[in-house]
């Protein structure tokens, strides 16, 4: 396997506009990353608090204890039946297994790794890192021979996108006939806000009426970074195919890749308590009803966005042109050409920031007028 050559990374361009946008009198708005703003959950805390005798090493598979209750979540959240603790494994965040999978699995030069077309840039980037090709398609029918490897990503990043039953169906089944491993993230998976998935849970990869109980060569990966405000601890899971977890178990074991004990007492708590995840998805709600409203009257169309953590608007005009717009009122969004080449003109704008901090950015759209 040879590494590529890495491009620059991306944020660095941003540096300009944040200055801009700190500049502004009323202090910067920061709605591009994404990272949590609100406390940790107080159970989530103590539980941590209460593990700190961590003297032995952990485990790479996890304590009994969290695969019980990974198990246990997808059947209550995700509507996930059948798994076994022989079925999950937890991982250091979901990034860095986005980012290693490709080299887990073995791939390399001319293997093809399918990731959607508006894109989190981390699929393209585990593809670069072990010299494969990397190729932006949502149309199954395109996938060619040689692809080893498919990401899903519903509810999506950046662009709020939920795939159905039936869509899922029709990615598996193709990715099936080409023997290639097919991922679904699916870590905003409780954010759903309008449409159908303003009641109804976006479905799972691993859901029954899509594998019809055979996850052969299908894993979905989770985090609870946004749902339970854990971005610092770094907890996320992998679960499905019993094979394919033994495989990344196995290189996992050998390269040392082991969640903290501490951390994992911290995530059976988060994943037992579904009363925070209530709680903060309505901190969401709301501010996402004020933001979206003001963009709109600002200009703004919002795109897709019925799910997730952002609102994906366009004003018609190249991103970087709305992004120095937004950087005069104080806002710093992300451009979309940090997410493909395929959406030069939309803007991603995340709903995690405190609530002044929103309503400074409604107040000073609300001026802004209509260009």
């Amino acid at each position: 396997m040879a590494r590529g050559e890495l491009p620059d990374y991306p944020w660095d361009l941003m540096a300009p506009y944040r200055d801009r946008a700190a500049a502004h009198e009323g202090g910067i708005v920061d709605l591009s990353i994404g990272s949590p703003v609100d406390p940790t959950p107080a159970v989530v805390r103590e539980a941590l608090a209460a593990s700190t005798d961590a003297h032995a090493y952990p485990t790479t598979v996890g304590t009994p204890q969290l695969r019980e209750e990974i198990v246990r979540w997808f059947e209550r959240r995700r509507g996930v039946t059948g798994l076994t603790e022989a079925h999950v494994l937890p991982t250091i965040g979901s990034k860095e297994l986005v980012a290693l999978l490709p080299f887990l699995l073995g791939l390399g030069e001319g293997d093809i790794v399918v990731h959607p077309r508006a894109a989190y840039p981390s699929y393209e980037m585990g593809a670069v890192l072990v010299g494969a090709t990397a190729m932006a398609s949502d149309d199954p029918a395109e996938w060619p021979e040689g692809t080893r490897l498919v990401w899903l990503n519903s509810p999506g990043n950046p662009d709020g996108r939920v795939l159905t039953i039936e869509q899922l169906r029709a990615a598996r089944q193709r990715a099936r006939e080409l023997g290639a491993v097919i991922v679904g993230d699916e870590c905003y998976a409780e954010l759903g806000w309008e449409g159908r998935w303003a009641t109804e849970t976006p479905p799972s990869l691993l859901d029954p009426a899509v594998t019809d109980g055979d996850r052969h060569d299908t894993l979905v990966i989770y985090s609870l970074s946004k749902q339970s405000n854990m971005a610092g601890y770094r907890a996320a899971f992998v679960a499905g195919c019993r094979t394919v977890i033994g495989r990344l178990t196995n290189v996992r074991k050998h390269a040392g890749l082991m969640l903290p004990a501490p951390l994992q007492a911290a995530m059976v708590a988060a994943l037992r308590d579904d009363a925070h995840v209530a709680e903060q998805k309505e901190r969401y709600r709301s501010r996402r009803d004020r933001l979206k409203a003001a963009l709109e009257q600002a200009g703004f169309r919002i795109d897709h966005s019925e799910a997730g953590l952002y609102l994906w608007a366009t004003e018609g005009r190249d991103a970087w042109d709305s992004i120095a717009r937004l950087a005069d009122l104080g806002i710093l969004a992300g451009p979309g050409h940090f997410y493909g080449v395929h959406y030069p003109e939309h803007v991603r704008l995340s709903l995690t920031a405190h609530d002044e901090r929103i309503d400074a950015a409604v107040e000073r759209l609300g001026t802004a007028g209509v260009r």
